[in-house]
């Protein structure tokens, strides 16, 4: 299966830049395992969006969009879970 490349909004990198490092760390290893799988175990489209999708690492969410025809994730937000969905 080839490989989905992966992009960060400027706003989803700069979220991702504030977090803790351990939070990092964890989130860091499940964007980079959506490389092979967009579309893991435990993955939701969110309601009301063509594209959209979201994991859950911890208490943060990954909200990205997925383009199958270039073969492209867009990181959009990453957020604790009290604030990702406002």
């Amino acid at each position: 299966m080839a490989q989905y490349e992966i992009q960060f909004k400027t706003s989803a990198a700069k979220e991702f830049r504030k977090l803790p490092q351990d939070i990092k760390s964890r989130i860091r290893e499940a964007i980079n395992a959506l490389k092979t799988d967009p579309r893991p175990v435990g993955v939701k489209k969110l309601a009301g969006e063509s594209n959209l999708y979201r994991i859950r690492v911890a208490d943060y969410r990954v909200i990205y969009e997925i383009n199958d025809s270039t073969q492209m994730l867009q990181i959009t937000r990453i957020r604790h879970r009290r604030d990702v969905y406002q």
